[in-house]
């Protein structure tokens, strides 16, 4: 038998205590990946090469409330500025109120809408059909396969915010990456029937010219209007959408928080049981010193079978944390301004080497005091 196949015997000779381990382990990777993934998703989103030249700029008081529809003229005057959108969320209901029925709606200025978001893939045709209908509306293709929906279909939104329901006819069906499951319609179509409306937006989105003119431009736009009724805040699409995350509280320390509570469970579940395996097995040690084994052999056969079972579970917790990432991507529920982005095959790996390295930590020690044995203390050892 090869040093391989004893480790790997020896690692579930105990199938009952070996699987708990395995499972123990699984689902402290499981919650670990999940956190993992959630760091990627505010702090280091991949977004495109547009993104990074974009602005949002809405209230600096509060989403609530509105900004003056003029303020997009002057906006647009400033240098570095390619072309400037308003952006009014309406947060109306479709079907019921139940979560998975939730999407992103904003009333939007067709013409220009895809001069500030030239990421977004959507047929000539059809850009075209949707400026050209008042009641006409876009959306994204993982939203229209979510719900079935067809161009040309008829949906009604049930207004919340606003005291309008509108019939909107889908006269396109774009692609985004990520993808960001919303719904955008003419703004003026509520304008006809929202009264107190008209004239203003929630936000506007912004498109420099380059990277470099970002910081210019968004200083540029708050200067503006800071002494005005209505001041800005301008920033970019990164921070925010870090705004939201922030009204949930130091989310950044939570995740490390848990990340470090996750790793610290696993290596006294790691520990414990690696412990009680080689205390078990001292005459069993005392045997292969006998048949020949050297103590760096002895020690490696016992630090490899806990590297072994915290792999195995690292592996399982990050495969299932993965399936749950890409069931909840596509339930329609990653909505929002931090779409989910999807567990990467390199987190997988680097959950499964943080398995094995709390395997490895949690059994050096008694592995090492196990290679130490006396052949003769260890043939007499009874446990």
């Amino acid at each position: 038998m090869t040093l391989t196949g004893f480790v790997r015997k020896n690692a579930f000779r105990n199938k009952r205590r070996s699987s708990l381990t395995v499972l123990s382990i699984a689902f402290s990777l499981l919650l670990l990946t999940l956190m993992m993934t959630l760091w990627r998703t505010f702090y280091m989103p991949d977004g495109s090469a547009e993104s990074n030249e974009r602005l949002l700029t809405r209230h600096k008081v509060s989403l609530t409330f509105a900004l003056p529809i003029y303020y997009r003229e002057k906006i647009r005057a400033l240098p570095g500025v390619v072309s400037v959108v308003p952006l009014s969320w309406f947060g109306g209901l479709y079907i019921d109120e139940k979560p998975e029925h939730f999407f992103a709606q904003f009333g939007t200025d067709p013409e220009e809408f895809f001069k500030v978001y030239r990421d977004i893939t959507i047929p000539p045709d059809q850009v075209t059909a949707w400026q050209r209908d008042r009641q006409g509306a876009i959306v994204d293709d993982t939203l229209a396969k979510k719900y079935g929906w067809k161009l040309g279909d008829r949906i009604v939104l049930k207004g919340t915010i606003y005291p309008f329901d509108p019939e909107l006819h889908i006269r396109g069906i774009f692609h985004s990456s990520p993808d960001d499951q919303s719904l955008y319609f003419n703004a003026k179509y509520m304008e006809e029937s929202v009264s107190w409306f008209k004239g203003t937006t929630g936000m506007f989105g912004t498109l420099a010219d380059s990277p470099q003119d970002v910081t210019k431009v968004a200083s540029s736009v708050d200067e503006i209007f800071r002494n005005s009724t209505a001041p800005t805040k301008t920033e970019t699409e990164k921070a925010f959408g870090l705004d939201f995350v922030a009204m949930m509280g130091n989310v950044k320390a939570f995740i490390l928080g848990i990340c470090g509570a996750v790793v610290f469970a696993t290596l006294l579940v790691s520990g414990n049981t690696m412990a009680m395996s080689i205390r078990e097995r001292t005459r069993e040690v005392a045997v292969l010193k006998t048949l020949g084994f050297t103590r760096r052999t002895v020690l490696g056969l016992f630090v490899g079978e806990a590297i072994a079972l915290s792999a195995v579970g690292g592996l399982i917790g990050s495969l299932i944390a993965y399936l749950a990432i890409a069931g909840f991507r596509h339930s329609g529920q990653a909505a929002g301004f931090f779409p989910v982005t999807p567990v990467s095959p390199g987190l997988v790996l680097l959950s499964v080497a943080i398995a094995g390295l709390v395997g490895f930590m949690s059994a050096v020690i008694p592995s090492y005091h196990a290679s130490q044995v006396n052949i003769v203390d260890g043939l007499r050892h009874i446990g």
